[in-house]
């Protein structure tokens, strides 16, 4: 592709005065990818600035680059787009628009976005439509996985993923769009087909700064919605209504307890095997038997039917049987047994509401004590630990508080906030335990465990590392129950 086609594919009025016409051979936002012929997309991220990393660049063999701002020093034509949502929509164009040739569909919130995307990938499979899926726990292109190193990659990276799919013959991908890849534009690019908001809870604070930024965040997914598109929103969550208060494509709701739902699920029953209930739809009902525990997989699946339902026309009673053999996801209530007399179960609940999803879940299922490791994350959202601590104590019997990924900050301090959470008498009622060392807490709380207990190891799920310092260590809360 020629380097002006390009740029005036992005925006036709573009000055391209002393910008050589040259043929590029691909785009990328990471020097250390530069091949010979590339456009480098300088950006300022949250901790580097792209900028800084021109030279290596053109080093490598980068023959132009676009930059927020021109500089006196850069050996090659620059291209100056103030626009954040240039890499994405560059991106885009250069790989001839691939969104437009699958169905791209989208899934935001606090909690839930995982299990969503897991169960819209299976749903289409079950359709024997191919599908695409990018997220927190792994990237697959429709012809193999890998292991995913964020939730929503860079512009860059998504724009190619998106065009491997279309090139493998997917006819759809699930992507989780996190409030981060929003707000930096990541996905301006991308034409979304469906999009679904799962709920908003108290999470990322430390970047958004309120939830009010943290809802408006969210909502940006739903204002950029071409008007044949669609829109599903948890309606049983408050936060749905500035969801899609500027959105102008189809909406529609789901939920458990509002009779406006055009999803909705009613005669539910929860066991220690599963959930069921009856699927109301605008195209009938179904009864649905599935083996994802806990009224929150519940919504996560309206959610993943309404998408599917309404974005690519699959009928209430395809959907009911597709979810009857549907596994979720790595690290979700996922059940771990050694032959043990009692319940293993490791989660990646790291918010107080998802904590109290999977702890309201387990807690009639209990019929010993329930046993509950955590940690929070270190140099993350604060306001959040005392929450889940108190969270922890109202459905916990027991409470192994320990570190998660404590980062830069130290692992006391941490915990200290965690524990302030909890009722003062928490320590001499044998409630609770603090040990640091994460794995010395797990060994605890299966040491402690009794027959028909239920040990619930929160924080980390699918994550095979712990973050100490700036250094990643191998760590599986998996593997650490063998």
């Amino acid at each position: 592709m020629l380097l002006h086609h390009l740029l005036q594919q992005f925006d036709p009025q573009i000055n391209l005065a002393g910008i050589p016409d040259i043929e590029i051979l691909g785009i990328s936002e990471d020097s250390r990818h530069i091949r010979t012929g590339d456009v480098f997309v300088a950006r300022p991220g949250t901790k580097t600035n792209g900028a800084d990393y021109i030279t290596q660049a053109h080093a490598r063999g980068a023959v132009a680059v676009i930059t927020q701002k021109k500089f006196d020093y850069v050996p090659l034509p620059q291209i100056v787009i103030a626009d954040q949502a240039s890499a994405s929509v560059l991106a885009n164009v250069f790989h001839s628009q691939p969104s437009h040739s699958l169905k791209v569909l989208g899934v935001t919130g606090t909690n839930g976005k995982t299990t969503t995307t897991y169960l819209i990938r299976h749903l289409l499979k079950t359709l024997n439509q191919r599908c695409g899926m990018i997220g927190t726990v792994e990237i697959d292109d429709g012809r193999s996985t890998r292991e995913a190193t964020m939730t929503t990659p860079g512009p860059v990276e998504l724009a190619d993923l998106i065009a491997s799919m279309r090139n493998k013959g997917c006819r759809a991908c699930a992507i989780e769009v996190s409030s981060h890849a929003l707000h930096q534009r990541r996905a301006a690019g991308v034409t979304f087909a469906g999009v679904g908001f799962t709920n908003l809870t108290g999470d990322h604070l430390d970047y958004h700064g309120t939830m009010d930024e943290y809802a408006a965040a969210k909502a940006m997914l739903f204002e950029t919605l071409h008007t044949d598109a669609v829109a599903a929103v948890n309606v049983d969550d408050e936060w749905s209504k500035r969801m899609v208060a500027n959105c102008h494509s189809r909406i529609i709701r789901f939920g458990m307890s509002s009779k406006d739902a055009d999803y909705r699920a009613k005669d539910i029953a929860v066991t220690s095997a599963g959930s069921s209930f009856i699927l109301h739809s605008p195209d009938g009902r179904a009864e649905v038997s599935m083996q994802l525990i806990g009224k929150h997989n519940i919504q996560n699946a309206l959610c993943a039917a309404a998408i599917v339902g309404e974005s690519l026309g699959a009928t209430v009673h395809q959907i009911a049987a597709g979810l009857r053999d549907a596994q979720g996801a790595p690290g979700r209530l996922q059940s771990v047994r050694h032959g043990q007399p009692f319940a293993v179960l490791v989660d990646y609940a790291h918010t107080d509401d998802a904590l109290e999803n999977v702890l309201s879940a387990l807690k009639p299922l209990t019929k010993g004590r329930l046993r509950v490791v955590f940690g929070c994350g270190g140099d993350r959202d604060r306001t959040k630990r005392p929450r889940m601590a108190r969270t922890a104590a109202n459905f916990g019997d027991v409470i192994y508080v320990t570190s998660d990924n404590p980062r830069t900050e130290n692992p006391k301090s941490i915990i200290d906030e965690i524990v302030s959470g909890l009722p003062a008498d928490s320590a001499e009622s044998n409630r609770l335990f603090v040990e640091a060392d994460r794995r010395s807490a797990i060994e605890k709380a299966l040491t402690d465990a009794e027959p028909n207990d239920v040990v619930l190891i929160a924080g980390k799920g699918h994550e095979n590392y712990q973050i100490i310092g700036t250094q990643k260590h191998h760590f599986d809360d998996v593997e650490e129950t063998t």
